[in-house]
């Protein structure tokens, strides 16, 4: 019986950049968690991305400025954008 010889393929330059690029970014989202926390306003939730190694606040939804303005009493429904010119 011949033997059977498996020889590892050869990756072009491209494909193993692609493979290296693929595998930081794996390590880079493992990185980090989400967090929902409850608003101040009924039915409001917070979305936070924080990095498990630091602990900081890499991303958040709704932004800090946005909680702030929904705190002041003016605050309405569209107040967010101006389209009156």
């Amino acid at each position: 019986m011949p033997a059977v010889v498996a020889e590892p393929s050869l990756q072009s330059g491209a494909d193993h950049e692609a493979n290296s690029k693929a595998a930081a970014d794996a390590e880079r989202q493992a990185r980090y968690r989400l967090v929902i926390e409850q608003g101040s306003r009924a039915g409001s939730f917070v979305y936070k991305t924080l990095d498990r190694e630091t602990g900081e606040v890499v991303r958040q939804l709704p932004s800090e400025e946005v909680l702030k303005m929904r705190q002041r009493d003016d605050y309405g429904v569209g107040a967010v954008i101006n389209t009156t010119v």
